[in-house]
């Protein structure tokens, strides 16, 4: 099954950590942060290597570090992953235990305040830090985006 083509960088990325059908972008355990598997990332979501054919490209770019970019131009900051702590969490936050497998790496664990696995309406406040919206924010203005049509509430 297709991902729907959703109209922002957050939304696509909520989309996918929420897809059965994408193994690459997972929630934390605690469903507040996720992680992305870098190489099985470029493989599945960016065409690098071999892949599936006729699969439409999601992201404009093939290159991970553009992908990198953007999370960090949406406010998405990057913690430390400690190999000894419980680092995979699986599509959802687990009850208790739930799939701890480690990725193959390079492994991404990347947060945002506004990015949780329970509350898409956050997404509108997630806004991408160009020149105009600093300014906006700086002189205390507000700066939102909008949820596509399925998703208001």
């Amino acid at each position: 099954p297709a991902i729907p083509r959703p109209c922002t960088f957050p939304m696509k990325l909520w989309l996918l950590v929420n897809s059965p059908c994408v193994d690459s972008v997972r929630w934390d355990a605690r469903g507040e942060g996720l992680f992305i598997d870098q190489r099985l990332f470029e493989k599945e979501l960016l065409g690098v290597g071999p892949s599936a054919a006729g699969e439409e490209e999601l992201f404009k770019t093939k290159n991970f570090g553009s992908i990198v970019r953007q999370l960090n131009l949406y406010g998405f900051h990057k913690l430390t992953v400690s190999p000894t702590s419980s680092v995979v969490g699986p599509r959802r936050p687990p009850a208790a235990g739930g799939d701890t497998s480690y990725a193959d790496g390079p492994l991404h664990h990347f947060w945002n305040p506004h990015f949780r696995f329970d509350r898409p309406d956050l997404l509108v406040k997630i806004r991408r830090l160009t020149k105009a919206n600093k300014e906006k924010l700086d002189a205390g203005l507000e700066v939102t985006s909008r949820l596509p049509d399925d998703l208001q509430y």
